[in-house]
């Protein structure tokens, strides 16, 4: 166990599997709540793209329910909570799977959702040797049908979804957001320089939402 100081305000306890990633970070800009909302991060690790909302000036969400599968990273959470600078009742570690949440979240109660999921498809590369990795990277335990099926639920008419994904799963994401009546409204690539190929895609998606996307210029990053 280590930690990772969030912009010198939340200190976040990490581990060799759950630990800041870059693309945590830039969803969790991207995504941006509006003050005094409830959120929902699916998948959440560590914490990052829920924490990250509690270290601006600005006001941050009423509540955030950080949902997570991996008991070890529930408790990496719960520890950044006593120990690490989250706020107690607006942070809240939640221990289950995401596609079993009917009994655990209420439905329709949330303006946003946010998940940075599993990036290969069932049966695409080899399989990472820790089962911990193999979660976070392969879609074994989460998919993106499930991910827009508990996102479909949880948010209220007109509420967000937002993703971050290898531009490869763009044409995937979309289908599956709209077979469950979630709008791909913004989208956003990331780069590392104005000559390279996109390496990630940042996407949100309404609920209801009618047919029209905005692209936003590239992030070099």
């Amino acid at each position: 166990m280590d930690t990772f100081e969030l912009f010198g305000t939340i200190r976040l306890y990490v581990s060799d599997v759950h630990k800041v990633g870059t693309d945590a970070l830039l969803l969790s800009e991207f995504a941006a709540p509006r003050t005094g909302e409830w959120a929902c991060d699916l998948g959440s690790g560590c914490g990052t793209v829920a924490a990250r909302w509690f270290c601006d000036e600005k006001p941050a969400p009423a509540r955030v329910y950080a949902v997570e599968l991996q008991a070890d990273a529930v408790r990496l959470m719960e520890r950044s909570v006593v120990l690490g600078g989250l706020p107690a009742g607006r942070f809240i570690p939640v221990h289950a799977d995401l596609r079993a949440l009917q009994d655990v979240l209420p439905a329709g109660a949330f303006g946003l959702v946010t998940c940075n999921p599993p990036y290969k498809a069932a049966g695409c590369g080899l399989l990472s040797e820790a089962p911990g990795a193999r979660t976070a990277r392969h879609e074994i335990d989460c998919t993106l049908e499930d991910v827009c099926a508990a996102a479909c639920r949880l948010l209220r008419y007109g509420g967000r979804l937002c993703i971050c994904q290898r531009p490869e799963r763009l044409a995937d994401a979309v289908c599956v957001m709209r077979a469950h009546s979630l709008e791909p409204k913004r989208l956003r690539m990331v780069q590392h320089s104005a000559s390279h190929a996109p390496w990630l895609f940042l996407l949100e998606a309404r609920r209801g939402g009618r047919p029209s996307i905005t692209i936003e210029p590239p992030k070099l990053f």
